[in-house]
């Protein structure tokens, strides 16, 4: 089953709810997915959700005859055929086409001015949508900025630390080398075993 004929076998009540699943399901299985970018996700939930809506709008247009965008209170029209008119009817023939072409123009004004409120109701949603998601992804880009500090400080800290330790063992390596593990004399015996585990005699 293609895209048109799944959709051809969609009430207009269905439209309506499949483009809100479809949009919250992608917001609830990518959230939980990638929780630590779920502003991003709302983002693009919200865009997804606008853009179904624009795909609906712009279907109903394409397929305005169809009678699931029709009022039922308003029946298309039927012209009168004047061909079976005793004696005179063969002369007639040509007022039958006019008259059809007439009540057919007619059909697809009635069509169209049924559908397009339908339209017009997905393209507005849709456009809702939109102007949502631009408060959104300013939020959603602050939100960015501010974990990106974090996680720079946060790395700049860790860097700091480990230059630090890269001192402190160049330190140990120059002591290692040099011999020079003297007491101080100044310092008691216990005092030593405080810093340097107690030498064995």
């Amino acid at each position: 089953m293609n895209l048109m004929e799944l959709l051809g076998s969609l009430s207009l009540e269905q439209l309506h709810t499949y483009s809100w699943g479809i949009a919250a399901g992608v917001l609830l299985v990518f959230g939980v997915l990638r929780w630590r970018s779920i502003h991003w996700t709302v983002v693009v939930s919200v865009m997804l959700f606008a853009a179904l809506n624009v795909g609906a709008g712009i279907y109903i247009l394409n397929t305005v005859g169809d009678s699931r965008w029709s009022a039922d209170e308003e029946s298309s029209l039927t012209a009168p055929s004047f061909a079976e008119t005793p004696v005179v009817g063969e002369y007639l023939v040509p007022l039958d086409s006019a008259l059809h072409a007439v009540v057919g123009g007619m059909n697809e004004f009635i069509a169209f001015n049924q559908a397009l409120p339908i339209a017009l109701e997905f393209l507005a949603t849709s456009g809702i949508a939109l102007l949502v998601s631009f408060p959104l992804a300013i939020i959603a880009v602050i939100i960015s900025f501010i974990v990106a500090r974090r996680r720079k400080a946060n790395f700049e800290k860790y860097r700091t630390t480990v230059d630090l330790l890269k001192i402190e063992l160049e330190q140990v390596k120059v002591q290692l080398a040099t011999g020079n593990f003297a007491v101080p004399a100044l310092q008691s015996e216990d005092d030593v075993t405080d810093v340097l585990p107690r030498l064995k005699r």
